[in-house]
């Protein structure tokens, strides 16, 4: 069974940094894609970034300039680099990755924006 595991998220000021951290285990095959997606309460899940295996990346319009999103192939790992934060970039980060013509979750990281 593929599992994804998440670290790093957690408190931060307004205008701090946090980094997300996700490692895809059990899987023999390298993940297509992978990214971010997050939730604010009562609010829908929205994509922040993706990063395919070339290296190309998306990211949506509320982080572009402020996240960067970055992947180690050789170990099936993704990371979030999120500096300028804003109150609301708070949310429930979760990470996720194609493999085959499947998307596997992480289990979600609590950011926090706050002072």
């Amino acid at each position: 069974q593929v599992q994804l595991v998440e670290s790093g998220g957690g408190l931060a000021q307004p205008g701090g940094s946090l980094r997300l951290s996700c490692a895809v285990s059990r899987s023999i095959f390298s993940p297509s894609y992978m990214g971010w997606y997050r939730q604010a309460p009562e609010n829908q899940r929205e994509l922040v970034a993706t990063i395919n295996s070339g290296g190309s990346t998306t990211y949506a319009d509320s982080v572009k300039g402020r996240f960067t999103i970055s992947r180690d192939n050789a170990k099936n790992t993704v990371d979030l680099q999120m500096n300028s934060l804003k109150p609301e970039d708070m949310a429930v980060y979760y990470c996720f990755a194609r493999i085959r013509t499947f998307d596997y979750w992480g289990q979600g990281t609590q950011v926090t924006v706050s002072s």
